[in-house]
């Protein structure tokens, strides 16, 4: 039975935004925003602040909501396909029932989103509610892109997003339950403790993707790819954990004694994932850590003036506030990590000698570099596709053939 919708068009629903942002913000004349089976294809909402609206089963085909906020909003049964999605914020949404075929979820916050199979009242076409009808629908995202979004802890539980692209994106604890991934790309993506039983992966790529903790025994994987992907940590480097943890006490000492106590930590090619968030704090000036694994760790405030860190992977990690002075990052994965306000500036060795950090050939797609210091950095070759560089420094720095497609905030010595 085709539902007949009224249509809305801009203007009307600016008035009802307008409203809506009133009643986020407690103004006079504010009004909650519920406009439930109506038609607002091709609408923008583009940075609108629709916190908590109602659209359920509303047609929002090829609507730009990029940089949208819809925290909490109900999207339930909603057909969005072709709609632009990227960088919205849509954490906690009910996104369950809802067709997002072709629709573009890059970089969008997703976190604790639910996209799982919902009932929804159909209402009569004269009748209304009064004699509504109930409709099972699954979630269908096929061929929608979340390339670079992150979808932590959000509900996939039996929903279809066959030859979706996930590349480089964060599923960490998601539930990917029954999910039909059939030809989907997740190259890259960041799965920790993710939930996949008895979902199709057949010809899905998860080249390089992060599976720590995720059991894929009753995963379908008939010509999955999973080259390159990093699994949970072994038993030897589980086994390690309190050695490395006490040779970073060693080179913490030896920062706090001027070299008079313990010695420059060396982690060489090491897992340091079972140390947990053991490091947080603590001073490594100088520490070597080329080709180890500090996928997803907190490192927060980590004094790391000096450090060797070349082609280690630190994706996903968290080095807010760092010091990372004359710091060599040279080839390091840094997808989504979280660098806000750390500083990569110029590490003074005297009067007038001083070492700048190196980042050369680095790869901190989708990236947060709010505010972080990269003057006079080598950042030849380096990928900040996607990246948020809001208030960062960028003066003096070498940006020699680097990506910067799709990347925010871009000082304008660098979008020159």
């Amino acid at each position: 039975m085709t539902i007949n919708r009224r249509r809305l068009g801009q203007g009307d629903f600016d008035l009802f935004a307008a409203a809506h942002e009133r009643f986020v913000a407690g103004k006079p004349g504010g009004r909650k925003l519920s406009l439930k089976f109506v038609d607002l294809t091709g609408v923008s909402m583009a940075h609108r602040i629709l916190d908590d609206a109602d659209f359920s089963g509303s047609v929002l085909q090829g609507c730009n909501m990029a940089g949208a906020r819809l925290e909490r909003a109900v999207l339930f049964g909603c057909d969005l396909r072709g709609a632009d999605l990227t960088r919205a914020r849509l954490v906690r949404a009910d996104i369950r029932g809802t067709c997002l075929q072709g629709a573009d979820l890059s970089e969008a916050n997703l976190t604790q989103a639910d996209f799982r199979e919902g009932v929804i009242a159909v209402p009569h076409e004269t009748k209304g509610l009064a004699a509504a009808r109930h409709e099972t629908r699954g979630g269908q995202a096929d061929g929608a892109r979340f390339s670079g979004a992150t979808l932590d802890g959000s509900r996939f539980d039996g929903m279809s997003a066959m030859k979706a692209d996930f590349t480089d994106c964060s599923l960490r604890g998601a539930n990917l339950t029954g999910a039909n991934l059939k030809d989907a790309d997740l190259s890259g993506a960041q799965m920790e403790g993710a939930a996949v039983a008895g979902a199709n992966l057949a010809g899905a790529r998860l080249c390089g993707a992060i599976l720590s903790g995720v059991a894929m025994d009753t995963a379908k994987l008939d010509r999955t790819d999973t080259t390159g992907c990093i699994r949970d940590p072994d038993p030897a480097a589980i086994a390690r954990a309190e050695e490395l943890f006490q040779m970073a006490l060693d080179a913490n000492a030896w920062v706090e004694s001027g070299g008079a106590l313990g010695g420059a930590a060396i982690f060489d090619g090491e897992d340091l994932r079972p140390l947990g968030d053991r490091l947080k704090g603590l001073k490594l000036s100088a520490m070597s850590a080329k080709g180890a694994c500090l996928a997803g760790l907190d490192l927060r405030g980590l004094a790391l003036q000096g450090a060797n860190l070349e082609n280690a992977d630190l994706r996903g990690a968290r080095l807010c506030q760092a010091d990372l002075r004359g710091a060599r990052l040279g080839g390091a994965l840094m997808t989504k990590a979280d660098l806000t306000a750390a500083d990569l500036s110029p590490l003074p060795l005297g009067p007038s000698r001083s070492i700048p950090a190196n980042l050369s050939g680095a790869r901190l797609r989708y990236a947060e570099l709010r505010r972080t210091d990269f003057s006079k950095a080598n950042m030849t070759g380096v990928d900040l596709s996607g990246a948020d560089l809001t208030g960062a420094n960028l003066a003096g720095s070498d940006l020699t053939d680097a990506r910067l497609d799709r990347a925010t905030g871009l000082p304008e010595i660098a979008a020159a």
